[in-house]
């Protein structure tokens, strides 16, 4: 289909606003920052270079405890309608999703996942009666914890009826984890210029830009169902489960690398690559594969480079920023764990930006106000 009569469709046209939501979060992290010093009564201390950060981290004396608690947001509304379409459930993939969500953001500062948290919201009591429904929620959640050597503690499955809609369910998970020995703990503070950035790959859109994406299955002549691929259907490539990234982390512990930074690349796109506080440019040499899924969704919607790699992960799932020397080891060790990288760049002092040399594309730091 050839987008060109079409008008383009943004993210903030699907209804995503991030200069509305932003602003709040700023407020909540500088109201949450005075709080810190409640730890001091039970023999911490918070780890203030956290604040802002994918995940919190407190000092406990002889380790680093994280943790960090995420939502799924609205895939499971493509998992709904691609099984009342086809009769298949994917709830066990979004289950993967939703630990996904957590675990990946918990590890960019180091640390091992100990325990995840399920919090399950239906809009009523009916949602949980589909034996199916549920056999794969579990099973997916039960083999997503086993994949990252993570516990499941237990959780919360509230029905919500009047706060969320009738038969939906809004899916989130907690989870805590350890940083030890501490110099594991990854924040940045080693950053130096020349240190290479490695992209680790997406297997999709993973569970960001679903807004957009379930937008566009409007314009779509066969809605979810319109092909992208022969015989792939659009909707079953948008349920692709995001990839975990926990494993190529422990693997590069166990082999004694420590990445300086990590960050996982969700909400802002490629964006989230100048997360780190301080004025780095950040020099991208080369890009990964776009997943074909996400090529589609921009080709249809009519985004520009610029809004693409702002918006979504474009093949690149999370990022790793390791010494020059150690780049290339990396890689291999991760594609040893099935997950393929790239060594795509490197950093530089400079303006906080991000420059993606092959496409033309730069994100001033004016781009991302998380802080």
């Amino acid at each position: 289909m050839d987008h060109a009569d079409r008008d383009p469709l943004t993210y903030e046209q699907a209804g995503v606003r991030y200069d509305l939501i932003d602003p709040l979060k700023v407020l909540a992290q500088r109201a949450a920052a005075q709080t810190g010093s409640q730890l001091a009564g039970h023999g911490m201390r918070e780890v203030e270079a956290s604040r802002g950060e994918s995940a919190y981290v407190m000092d406990a004396g002889p380790f680093y405890l994280a943790s960090i608690v995420e939502c799924l947001g609205s895939k499971a509304l493509v998992a709904d309608e691609m099984y009342r379409l086809t009769g298949r459930c994917r709830y066990d993939d979004i289950a993967q999703d939703t630990i996904a969500m957590a675990v990946n953001d918990l590890v960019t500062v180091g640390a091992t996942p100990l325990v995840v948290q399920a919090y399950w919201a239906a809009g009523g009591s009916d949602w949980f009666a589909d034996p199916v429904r549920a056999r794969a929620l579990v099973d997916g959640w039960q083999r997503a914890c086993e994949r990252c050597a993570v516990a499941w503690g237990g959780g919360e499955t509230p029905a919500l009826a009047g706060v969320v809609e009738s038969d939906r369910v809004d899916l989130a998970a907690g989870c805590t984890g350890i940083v030890s020995p501490k110099d594991r703990l990854s924040l940045g503070d080693d950053l130096a210029p020349g240190d290479a950035i490695v992209l680790l790959a997406s297997s999709g859109i993973h569970a960001n830009g679903l807004t957009l994406a379930r937008e566009l299955a409007q314009r779509l002549p066969g809605g979810y169902l319109t092909e992208i691929l022969p015989g792939l259907a659009y909707g079953d490539a948008l349920l692709a489960p995001t990839v975990l990234y926990p494993p190529v982390v422990r693997a590069l512990h166990e082999a004694g690398i420590v990445p300086r930074y990590a960050a996982n690349i969700t909400g802002h796109g490629w964006r989230k690559l100048m997360r780190h506080p301080a004025d780095w440019t950040y020099h991208l040499d080369a890009v990964p594969p776009v997943p074909e899924v996400l090529r589609f969704i921009c080709a249809q919607a009519g985004l520009d480079d610029e809004q693409a790699y702002g918006t979504f992960n474009m093949g690149a799932g999370f990022a790793l920023f390791v010494a020059p020397a150690q780049a290339r080891q990396v890689v291999d060790i991760a594609g040893a764990c099935g997950v393929p990288g790239l060594v795509a760049g490197r950093i530089e002092r400079g303006p906080k930006r991000v420059c993606i040399h092959p496409i033309g594309v730069t994100f001033d730091a004016e781009s991302l106000q998380l802080r």
